[in-house]
Protein backbone atom coordinates (compact mmCIF):
# COMPACT_ATOMS: atom_id res chain seq x y z
CA UNK A 1 0.00 0.00 0.00
CA UNK A 2 1.56 3.16 -0.37
CA UNK A 3 0.85 6.27 1.07
CA UNK A 4 0.07 9.92 -0.70
CA UNK A 5 1.82 11.83 2.23
CA UNK A 6 -0.25 13.12 5.35
CA UNK A 7 -4.05 13.52 3.48
CA UNK A 8 -3.88 10.18 3.45
CA UNK A 9 -3.47 9.60 7.34
CA UNK A 10 -7.09 10.66 8.23
CA UNK A 11 -8.39 7.90 5.59
CA UNK A 12 -6.20 5.38 7.01
CA UNK A 13 -6.89 5.86 10.73
CA UNK A 14 -10.34 4.06 10.68
CA UNK A 15 -8.76 0.85 9.16
CA UNK A 16 -6.00 0.21 12.22
CA UNK A 17 -9.30 0.91 14.42
CA UNK A 18 -11.42 -1.90 12.54
CA UNK A 19 -8.52 -4.25 11.52
CA UNK A 20 -8.56 -3.34 7.88
CA UNK A 21 -4.50 -2.54 7.60
CA UNK A 22 -1.42 -4.34 9.43
CA UNK A 23 0.74 -1.46 10.28
CA UNK A 24 4.14 -3.26 9.69
CA UNK A 25 2.31 -2.12 5.58
CA UNK A 26 3.36 1.50 6.57
CA UNK A 27 6.70 0.91 8.24
CA UNK A 28 9.69 1.16 5.49
CA UNK A 29 11.22 -2.33 5.23
CA UNK A 30 15.05 -2.71 5.67
CA UNK A 31 17.30 -5.51 4.70
CA UNK A 32 19.10 -6.78 7.68
CA UNK A 33 23.00 -7.54 7.00
CA UNK A 34 24.15 -10.84 8.18
CA UNK A 35 27.70 -9.46 7.83
CA UNK A 36 29.71 -6.11 7.79
CA UNK A 37 33.02 -5.74 5.86
CA UNK A 38 35.66 -2.89 6.15
CA UNK A 39 37.91 -2.65 3.28
CA UNK A 40 40.15 -0.03 4.86
CA UNK A 41 42.33 0.83 1.55
CA UNK A 42 38.90 0.98 -0.09
CA UNK A 43 37.69 3.46 2.36
CA UNK A 44 34.32 1.23 1.99
CA UNK A 45 31.71 -0.69 4.53
CA UNK A 46 30.09 -3.24 2.73
CA UNK A 47 26.06 -5.11 4.32
CA UNK A 48 26.08 -8.22 3.18
CA UNK A 49 22.93 -11.12 2.91
CA UNK A 50 23.76 -14.56 2.30
CA UNK A 51 27.12 -13.63 0.50
CA UNK A 52 26.28 -10.89 -1.48
CA UNK A 53 26.51 -7.39 -0.97
CA UNK A 54 23.27 -5.18 -0.99
CA UNK A 55 24.88 -1.96 0.18
CA UNK A 56 27.96 -0.05 0.71
CA UNK A 57 28.62 2.98 1.98
CA UNK A 58 31.82 5.49 2.08
CA UNK A 59 33.83 5.87 5.36
CA UNK A 60 36.43 7.62 6.66
CA UNK A 61 39.35 5.78 8.92
CA UNK A 62 41.83 6.74 11.93
CA UNK A 63 43.95 9.73 11.58
CA UNK A 64 47.17 6.53 10.67
CA UNK A 65 44.33 4.52 8.34
CA UNK A 66 47.82 2.14 7.32
CA UNK A 67 48.32 -1.07 9.95
CA UNK A 68 46.09 -2.45 12.30
CA UNK A 69 45.46 -0.83 15.71
CA UNK A 70 48.34 -1.90 17.79
CA UNK A 71 47.76 0.15 20.88
CA UNK A 72 45.67 3.16 22.14
CA UNK A 73 46.21 6.35 20.68
CA UNK A 74 48.09 5.11 17.50
CA UNK A 75 45.12 6.75 15.69
CA UNK A 76 44.51 3.52 13.71
CA UNK A 77 41.58 1.90 13.09
CA UNK A 78 41.71 -2.08 13.89
CA UNK A 79 41.49 -4.80 11.68
CA UNK A 80 40.56 -7.96 12.32
CA UNK A 81 37.30 -10.08 12.69
CA UNK A 82 34.70 -8.52 15.62
CA UNK A 83 30.73 -7.97 16.21
CA UNK A 84 28.93 -5.17 16.41
CA UNK A 85 28.02 -4.65 20.03
CA UNK A 86 25.47 -1.91 21.59
CA UNK A 87 24.01 0.41 19.66
CA UNK A 88 24.88 4.18 21.29
CA UNK A 89 21.73 7.87 20.45
CA UNK A 90 23.42 9.24 22.87
CA UNK A 91 26.49 9.72 21.59
CA UNK A 92 29.38 12.15 21.09
CA UNK A 93 28.18 11.53 17.55
CA UNK A 94 25.43 11.17 15.30
CA UNK A 95 24.55 7.32 16.49
CA UNK A 96 27.11 4.67 17.25
CA UNK A 97 27.43 1.27 17.06
CA UNK A 98 30.59 -0.15 19.14
CA UNK A 99 32.78 -2.65 17.75
CA UNK A 100 34.19 -5.40 19.88
CA UNK A 101 37.60 -4.42 19.55
CA UNK A 102 40.26 -5.09 21.52
CA UNK A 103 39.35 -9.34 20.81
CA UNK A 104 41.36 -11.46 23.03
CA UNK A 105 44.16 -11.63 20.50
CA UNK A 106 44.23 -7.74 20.50
CA UNK A 107 44.63 -7.84 24.19
CA UNK A 108 47.26 -10.72 24.15
CA UNK A 109 49.45 -8.46 22.03
CA UNK A 110 49.44 -5.59 23.79
CA UNK A 111 50.20 -7.09 27.36
CA UNK A 112 53.15 -8.30 25.38
CA UNK A 113 54.24 -5.11 24.04
CA UNK A 114 53.33 -3.35 27.40
CA UNK A 115 50.84 -1.28 26.45
CA UNK A 116 46.96 -0.68 26.22
CA UNK A 117 45.36 -2.11 23.33
CA UNK A 118 42.84 0.77 23.51
CA UNK A 119 39.03 0.55 22.97
CA UNK A 120 35.74 2.35 22.15
CA UNK A 121 35.90 1.67 18.43
CA UNK A 122 32.59 2.50 16.92
CA UNK A 123 30.96 2.97 13.80
CA UNK A 124 29.61 6.51 13.71
CA UNK A 125 28.26 9.19 12.19
CA UNK A 126 29.64 13.16 12.47
CA UNK A 127 30.30 14.72 15.38
CA UNK A 128 27.36 16.27 17.09
CA UNK A 129 29.20 19.56 18.33
CA UNK A 130 31.90 19.34 15.54
CA UNK A 131 35.43 20.84 16.56
CA UNK A 132 36.83 22.00 12.97
CA UNK A 133 34.56 23.40 9.83
CA UNK A 134 32.56 20.49 8.13
CA UNK A 135 35.32 20.37 4.69
CA UNK A 136 37.46 18.27 7.22
CA UNK A 137 35.07 16.19 8.08
CA UNK A 138 34.28 14.96 4.31
CA UNK A 139 36.45 12.99 2.09
CA UNK A 140 39.66 12.94 4.72
CA UNK A 141 40.06 10.33 7.38
CA UNK A 142 39.40 12.03 11.06
CA UNK A 143 38.85 9.83 13.45
CA UNK A 144 40.91 8.31 16.69
CA UNK A 145 40.44 4.72 15.16
CA UNK A 146 36.95 4.14 14.30
CA UNK A 147 34.69 4.05 11.30
CA UNK A 148 32.91 7.30 10.35
CA UNK A 149 30.36 7.89 7.35
CA UNK A 150 27.68 10.43 6.93
CA UNK A 151 24.85 11.07 9.06
CA UNK A 152 22.62 9.76 6.68
CA UNK A 153 24.48 6.51 5.93
CA UNK A 154 24.68 6.40 9.60
CA UNK A 155 21.01 5.77 9.41
CA UNK A 156 20.59 3.01 7.02
CA UNK A 157 23.64 0.92 9.15
CA UNK A 158 21.93 1.49 12.35
CA UNK A 159 18.51 0.57 10.78
CA UNK A 160 20.49 -2.54 8.52
CA UNK A 161 22.52 -4.37 11.40
CA UNK A 162 21.41 -6.49 14.44
CA UNK A 163 23.53 -6.71 17.32
CA UNK A 164 25.85 -9.42 17.69
CA UNK A 165 26.42 -8.67 13.71
CA UNK A 166 29.71 -10.19 12.66
CA UNK A 167 31.81 -7.09 11.46
CA UNK A 168 35.65 -8.16 8.66
CA UNK A 169 37.58 -5.03 9.05
CA UNK A 170 40.65 -5.95 6.30
CA UNK A 171 43.32 -3.57 5.35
Amino acid sequence: MKLLWKRNLLYLIPLFWHGGINASELSPHYEQADRVVVIKSERKLYLFKDGEIFRSFDVALGLVPEGPKRREGDFRTPEGNYHLEVKNPDSNYFLSIKISYPNAEDIMRARSAGVSPGGQIMIHGQPNEPKYSAIRYQGLDWTDGCIAVSNSDMIDIWLMTGDSTPIEIRP
